[in-house]
């Protein structure tokens, strides 16, 4: 089929979308994601508050179904969003009471900064996977099926290396409790102290739980996509079919990085509660050390703590995100061959 004049070829890599259509359909399944799982570590947050209070100094994790973020208690327990008036009996009557006593805003309460992060690095990274998906099956030949593979792992390197810095800058403003004013001067401070290679600090350990949890999760949903394709009868896959994929394959992947998932937090917070305090970091902070100090804590259990939330809050997230994100995609791939159908109607006459 050829192309009128005048008219730009659609790139064939996403079937006919171009790739700021992918990074418009991966926003969309970003901000989609964050509004439904937020509220989810939102409550979880003020429940934990209510069992043990946050002391000044203290850090809790939030995630917004996107990326996990390191907060640091600057006044106990008075900054509203983490405060926990009354008492909660449980997650049904947390949710309730937040919304009866200060709004259905506040479930979403953390949401507007971290998204700063947690979109762009949404966007880099789904946008990224096509793309070297696409290439990778062209030269991956007989091989082509583990291009999902190779593509994860190399999309999230990309990210995780590009957000990294901001988001360690962004929690070191919060622990120094400095205003975003003072940005230039934190970086600057940093690099003069321990170089500039100090901005990746904690890169290797997000990359061990990372990069593994997206090649296999890849892998697992393209093969569980087609799997259902075909056992539905489908050539084009559903939104349920994607949303199980996706879903399915983030349990997955989530299991088996748990362990690097546990180091990693707790390295981060050790980190941070440190120069909340104005102390200087341990002087071993290295991935195998954190975990030889939880084993020799808690024992092989310890590596695996916190398994049933991860796993009710990355499963929805990765499959909202997934089907969100293969929805904008198909709605684009519509659009574009209306367009074209519609130019080579108007070149006919």
């Amino acid at each position: 089929m050829s192309v009128p004049p005048g008219q730009s070829p659609v790139p064939v890599e996403g079937n006919g979308i171009t790739p700021f259509q992918q990074m418009v359909a991966s926003c969309s399944g970003a901000l989609l994601t964050s509004l439904f799982v937020t509220p989810l570590d939102v409550v979880k947050i003020r429940l934990q508050a209510q069992k043990s209070p946050f002391p000044k100094g203290k850090c809790f994790v939030y995630c917004n179904g996107l990326m996990d973020h390191i907060c640091v208690c600057t006044n106990g327990n008075s900054k509203a969003w983490y405060k926990a008036p009354g008492h909660f009996n449980s997650t049904l009557d947390a949710f309730i009471k937040i919304v009866r006593r200060e709004g259905i805003k506040s479930l979403w309460s953390g949401l507007p900064p971290t998204l700063v992060m947690a979109v762009p690095a949404t966007v880099i990274y789904f946008t990224c996977y096509d793309q070297l998906r696409a290439a990778l099956k062209v030269r991956m030949g007989s091989h082509a099926e583990e291009a999902p593979l190779l593509a994860g792992a190399l999309a999230r390197v990309g990210s995780v290396t590009v957000i990294s810095p901001l988001e360690l800058i962004r929690t070191k403003l919060q622990a120094q409790r400095q205003s975003y004013r003072e940005l230039s001067e934190v970086i600057r401070s940093a690099v003069q102290t321990d170089g500039w290679r100090s901005l990746w600090r904690g890169l290797g350990a997000t990359l061990l739980r990372d990069v593994p949890f997206s090649a296999m999760y890849w892998y697992n949903y393209e093969k569980g996509k087609v799997w259902l394709c075909k056992h539905y009868h489908t050539r084009e896959p559903t939104f349920a079919i994607t949303f199980v994929s996706g879903a399915v394959s983030g349990s997955i992947a989530s299991i088996v990085t748990l362990p690097f998932d546990v180091v990693k937090t707790r390295k981060q917070v050790e980190i941070v509660e440190l120069q909340a305090m104005n102390l200087s970091p341990r002087a071993s902070t290295s991935t195998l050390s954190v975990m030889s100090r939880i084993v020799a804590e808690n024992g092989i259990r310890g590596l695996f703590v916190g398994f049933l939330p991860r796993l009710i809050k990355v499963a929805p997230a990765c499959a909202i995100m997934i089907s969100s994100y293969e929805f904008g995609k198909a709605f684009f791939r519509e659009h574009n061959q209306e367009s074209l159908r519609a130019s080579l109607q108007t070149s006919n006459t």
